[in-house]
C-alpha cells in the first residue's frame, strides 16, 4: 500500500488587497491540482495569500473568520473539482478572531458536505525593523501545536516563526512529521553568492532555516514563498521542499506563479531518526531543560559545584528549587570551593608537568607547537558587488509586474544618453517588449551633442520607438523674464521641463513614466526636487551608481556609454563628480558603510579618509527633505499616511 504523501506546493501571485479575484483565481488552481497523478493530499500556499502581505491599515478590509475563509475555499473547491474527492489546504491568511486581528494560518479539508477545520495557527513573531510594522496592524498569537491530518501529524509556521529555532522544536515535540511554513517575505541581497547559487541572499538564510529544522528533529519541511511585488518588495518565490536529513528534494523557480508537485516517503523519517535520534535525545532531556528555563526566568542564579563538593541528590537527581540562594551567598559558596580546590589542582598540575601527559609522542615534545595567525576579523557592510543575472531578472520582474498591476503596457522615459537611462531603457524592453518602450529625447541647446548620439546607439541597439522634443523653446521661454537666474536654477526648470514633457506624452501615449534615478544621487540629493524623482516607478533606485555600472555590462550597454565621465548635462562642461568632489567608488563606499549602521568615526578608523567622510555624511544628512513628500500638518486622528494607512499601490 502507498503510505506517500502527495504534496503540492503552489507559488501564487495575488493582486494586492483584491480577496474577491484572487479567490476566485482558485477555482482554476484546484482544477489543475485536481488532474495532477499522483493526486495531491495536501497543497501549500504562502503567508496571506489571497490578499498580499502590506496592506497596513487595510488589514481590517480584508480580514476574515476562520469559518468564512473555509467555506469560500470549499466553494471554489467545489465548482472546480467533480470528483468526490478531498484535499487538504494549507494557506495564510489575515484572520478576525475575539475581536482582535491576526496573521493567521488555516489547514483544512475540502471537498467533503462541509470544510473540516483541523487547525489555525495564529502567528507568534510579528517583525518591526526595517520595512515591516506588522505589530501595529496584528495582534500576536501565543502557542505552537501540531494537529492530526488524514495523512498524519503537522503543524505551520509563519515567516518570523520559523526563525526562532525554538518554534520548530515545539512542533516536533508535539508530534508533527511535517512543518509547513508559510511565508511572504521580500527578496533581498543581489551580492555574488556562487557556493549557493544565483538566488537573494535572505533566500538562502531561509533555506538554512528549513533545512535545520528538518534535520535537527527529523522531519520533513515545506517553505513556501509569495511571489510578485508589493510596494517595489519583490516576493521571490524560489520555495523549497526538505527531507529529514535536510537535504533539499525540490525547489520552485524565482519570480513566477508555480505548482511544484512531490511524494514524500513517510519511512524516511524512521531512516532519518534512526541515524541520529536527536529528537529522542531532546524528549529524554526535556523535563530537566524546562526545569532550567524555569529558573532562568524566575531570576535564579547558578551556584557552581564541582570537586566532590556536598550537594543534595545525586548525580542523577535535579537539584531543589528551594537551593536557589542570594547573590552574597552565592559568591561565598564560590569562594569557599576555590580554597578548597586550589592545593589539589596546583599538586595534579605539578605531577602533570613531570610525567609529561598530554604531550604528542611522535614529537618527542621537542619541537614548538605551530601557532596560526588570523588576521583580525571585523563584521561590515553587504559588498557592493552584484549578481548581474540574478540583479537583471529581479528587476525585469519587478517592471512586469508594476506594470500588469496598474494597467498599463507601455513605458515611457527619458533617454539622456547616460549609463541610468540605458540601463532603464535595456530592462524595460526586456520586460514589456520593445514595441511597448517609447524612449524621449529631450536636449536643450546647450547639451552636450554626444547625449543625442548616445542615446540613439542604445534606440537603434534595442529597435525601441523614439521621440525628439526639444525643451529650448520652453525653457527659453521662462527663463527670459528671470535673466539674473544662476546656472543651478536654470538646470532646475530645464530638469522640470523634461518632466512636464514626459507627463505628457505618457498621457499621449498612454504610458506609464518610468524614473531612471540611481540610489548614489538619491542619498546625496543630486537630483532636483519634483522632476528627476516624479516617475511614479524606479527600477534602478536602490542600486548605487557603480553597481549601475555592473549591470550595464552585464546587459551590453555600449562601452562608450559605460566609460564616459556621469554627467546630468544641465551645464555645460558639468560631470557628477566635479561636482560631488568625491568618486563614485569612493562615494559609494562610504554610503554602504554608513547605511549598515557605522559611524564616521569608525570609518575612518577603518582608513577611509575623513574629509571623504564627512563631505558624504553632511551631503546625506542635509537632503532628507528631498526624499520625503511633502509635510502636512497633523490636526486629526486620520492623518494620511500617518493614522490612515493604506501603502501606495492598494
Amino acid at each position: 500500500m502507498d503510505r506517500s504523501i502527495h504534496l503540492v506546493v503552489v507559488q501564487f501571485k495575488p493582486r494586492k488587497g483584491d480577496y474577491v479575484t484572487n479567490l476566485a483565481r482558485l477555482a482554476g488552481v484546484f482544477s489543475q491540482i485536481d488532474s495532477l497523478d499522483p493526486r495531491p493530499d495536501v497543497a501549500v500556499f504562502a503567508e496571506t495569500a489571497l490578499t498580499g502581505y502590506f496592506v497596513e491599515g487595510g488589514v481590517r478590509d480584508v480580514a476574515l473568520t476562520a469559518g468564512a475563509f473555509a467555506r469560500d475555499l470549499q466553494a471554489q473547491y467545489t465548482s472546480a473539482v467533480t470528483t468526490p474527492r478531498t484535499l487538504d489546504v494549507c494557506i495564510g491568511f489575515y484572520e478576525v478572531w475575539n475581536n482582535a486581528f491576526y496573521n493567521s494560518a488555516l489547514y483544512v479539508t475540502l471537498g467533503g458536505d462541509q470544510p473540516v477545520i483541523r487547525h489555525v495557527h495564529r502567528k507568534l513573531f510579528l517583525p518591526t525593523y526595517g520595512m515591516f510594522d506588522e505589530e501595529r496592524f496584528v495582534d500576536r498569537g501565543f502557542e505552537v501545536r501540531a494537529f492530526d491530518t488524514e495523512w498524519g501529524r503537522a503543524a505551520m509556521l509563519i515567516c518570523e516563526d520559523a526563525w526562532h529555532s525554538l518554534t520548530g522544536t515545539v512542533a516536533a515535540l508535539d508530534g508533527a512529521t511535517v512543518v509547513f511554513i508559510v511565508s511572504a517575505s521580500p527578496a533581498r541581497g543581489l551580492w555574488p553568492r556562487e557556493e549557493e547559487g544565483s538566488v537573494p541572499a535572505n533566500l538562502k538564510r531561509w533555506e538554512r532555516l528549513a533545512r535545520d529544522i528538518a534535520e535537527e528533529h527529523g522531519v520533513f519541511v515545506a517553505l513556501v514563498n509569495l511571489v510578485g511585488t508589493e510596494g517595489g518588495k519583490t516576493f521571490s518565490g524560489g520555495s523549497i521542499i526538505c527531507g529529514p536529513q535536510g537535504d533539499i528534494r525540490a525547489r520552485a523557480p524565482l519570480w513566477d506563479e508555480t505548482i511544484m508537485t512531490i511524494s514524500l516517503d513517510p519511512h524516511d523519517l524512521t531512516r532519518a531518526r534512526s541515524d541520529a535520534p536527536l529528537l529522542t535525545d531532546l524528549q529524554t532531556m526535556m523535563p530537566h531543560l524546562m526545569r532550567t528555563v524555569d529558573r532562568i526566568q524566575a531570576g535564579e542564579r547558578l551556584v557552581l559545584s564541582y570537586d566532590d563538593e556536598p550537594s543534595e541528590g545525586g548525580p542523577l537527581t535535579p537539584a531543589s528549587r528551594n537551593t536557589a540562594v542570594s547573590s552574597e551567598e552565592s559568591a561565598k559558596a564560590s569562594t569557599r570551593s576555590k580554597k578548597t580546590s586550589r592545593a589539589p589542582a596546583i599538586a595534579r598540575s605539578a605531577r602533570v608537568a613531570k610525567s609529561g601527559a598530554g604531550t604528542d609522542a611522535s614529537r618527542n615534545g621537542a619541537e614548538p607547537i605551530a601557532v596560526m595567525r588570523v588576521s583580525e576579523s571585523r563584521s561590515g557592510p553587504p559588498p557592493l558587488d552584484i549578481d548581474p543575472e540574478l540583479t537583471a531578472g529581479w528587476l525585469v520582474s519587478f517592471l512586469r509586474e508594476e506594470f500588469e498591476r496598474r494597467g498599463f503596457e507601455k513605458a515611457v522615459l527619458g533617454l539622456s544618453g547616460g549609463v541610468d537611462s540605458a540601463v532603464t531603457a535595456y530592462l524595460t524592453a526586456e520586460a514589456l517588449g520593445k514595441e511597448n518602450v517609447i524612449a524621449m529625447r529631450m536636449p536643450y541647446r546647450t547639451s552636450n551633442p554626444d547625449s543625442l548620439a548616445h542615446a540613439q546607439l542604445v534606440i537603434d541597439a534595442l529597435g525601441i520607438q523614439s521621440r525628439l522634443i526639444d525643451i529650448s523653446p520652453a525653457v527659453d521661454g521662462y527663463l527670459a523674464s528671470e535673466p539674473d537666474a544662476d546656472p543651478a536654477r536654470r538646470g532646475n526648470v530645464m530638469a522640470r521641463e523634461r518632466m512636464i514633457v514626459l507627463f505628457d506624452q505618457s498621457a499621449k501615449f498612454h504610458g506609464l513614466p518610468v524614473g531612471t534615478g540611481n540610489k548614489t544621487e538619491r542619498l546625496l540629493g543630486y537630483f532636483t526636487w519634483h522632476a528627476d524623482d516624479s516617475p511614479p516607478i524606479n527600477p534602478l533606485g536602490d542600486l548605487f551608481k557603480t553597481q549601475v555600472w555592473q549591470l550595464a555590462k552585464f546587459l551590453g550597454v555600449p562601452d562608450v556609454i559605460v566609460s564616459k565621465p556621469a554627467s546630468a548635462d544641465l551645464i555645460e562642461g558639468q560631470t557628477d563628480e566635479g561636482d560631488f568632489g568625491i568618486s563614485y567608488a569612493e562615494a559609494d563606499a562610504i554610503l554602504n558603510w554608513l547605511l549598515s549602521g557605522y559611524n564616521p568615526a569608525s570609518l575612518v578608523a577603518r582608513g577611509f579618509d575623513a574629509d571623504k567622510v564627512e563631505l558624504v555624511r553632511k551631503r546625506l544628512a542635509g537632503t532628507h527633505w528631498k526624499r520625503k513628500l511633502p509635510t502636512v500638518a497633523l490636526l486629526s486622528s486620520t492623518g494620511i499616511g500617518e493614522s490612515y494607512l493604506r501603502p501606495v499601490d492598494y
